[in-house]
């Protein structure tokens, strides 16, 4: 009867704990990041409280991205729904309206000054959307989002608050290398040709030119008259390379390289991280990658 006895209370005791389990799983609160970096930044500020799902994934380009019923449902489902602003997502208010959430939103880039741009093609965009090229500019995006996640969930905050101070001293140190890397390089070899114009704020803040055949947006498409302007520059002033992007078709870039003699320096990451056994696994990741491409191509 003693060992019966027993049994019952291991299997109860096993029971109990599996529910409470259960029960924790479901007591997070639930995020939606519109697209990986920004999930990346939820999850690094958010830690193991929170169950952060991503609208556009790995290499996925959220400039023409077409929601799903099932993102509608995660949006119904959230506390707190986090975006970039800056119009970056131009389908997000529709998909906001659609889905009825009554989840708190954040724009991730509030606060930020933007550069303004002069758009090549959809006419829509008076401001780079690409704010977090600059790790600054990131550094606010992690207040927004701990002030954001504190406020979906009150009871988290001392660990939103500590986790956005150890996140943002990595950031410190990942400014520090980025500065130092462009620093080694050449002033006259500072110059590359990307897909699309996503690299302003990275320009403005470190000092490498960057110019693009597309606009701010990937729906926008180059003309003949701006590839045949840009393969007129890139010999005219000697630019030694162009970068493909991991959200672009190579092939236009293949195309400018050939003919303007520059050689393809590598693959950059603009808007979205790399799957998970990719480069730029994180925003961090990335931000390494990117210089060490750029340095490489560029020093030589």
């Amino acid at each position: 009867m003693s060992v019966h006895r027993n049994v019952l209370t291991l299997l109860a005791a096993i029971v109990l704990g599996a529910c409470g389990f259960a029960a924790s799983a479901q007591d997070k609160p639930k995020v939606v990041a519109t697209f990986s970096i920004l999930a990346d930044l939820a999850n690094n500020i958010g830690g193991d409280r929170v169950d952060v799902a991503t609208l556009v994934g790995p290499d996925g380009d959220a400039h023409v991205y077409s929601p799903t019923p099932a993102d509608g449902r995660r949006l119904a489902d959230a506390k707190l729904v986090i975006a970039n602003g800056f119009r970056f997502e131009g389908w997000m208010s529709r998909l906001i309206k659609s889905s009825g959430t009554k989840a708190l939103v954040v724009e991730a880039a509030k606060g930020v000054e933007p550069i303004k741009a002069e758009e090549h093609g959809d006419g829509h965009a008076d401001v780079d959307p690409h704010a977090w090229q600059s790790v600054a500019n990131v550094k606010r995006y992690v207040m927004n989002i701990r002030d954001g996640l504190i406020a979906a969930d009150p009871t988290g905050k001392a660990a939103y608050e500590a986790n956005a101070v150890a996140y943002l001293e990595r950031l410190d140190a990942l400014d520090r290398d980025v500065k130092a890397a462009v620093e080694a390089i050449p002033r006259d070899r500072r110059r590359i040709i990307t897909s699309h114009d996503a690299f302003g704020y990275f320009q403005k803040a470190y000092g490498v030119t960057f110019v693009a055949p597309q606009g701010l947006s990937t729906e926008a498409e180059a003309s003949a008259k701006d590839v045949a302007k840009i393969i007129r520059q890139i010999r005219r002033e000697k630019i030694p390379a162009v970068f493909l992007e991991n959200v672009s078709d190579p092939r236009l870039l293949e195309r400018i390289a050939k003919e303007s003699g520059a050689r393809i320096g590598g693959r950059l990451y603009s808007d979205a991280l790399s799957g998970a056994d990719g480069p730029a696994r994180t925003y961090i990741d990335m931000m390494r990658h990117n210089i060490r491409a750029l340095s490489a191509a560029l020093s030589s």
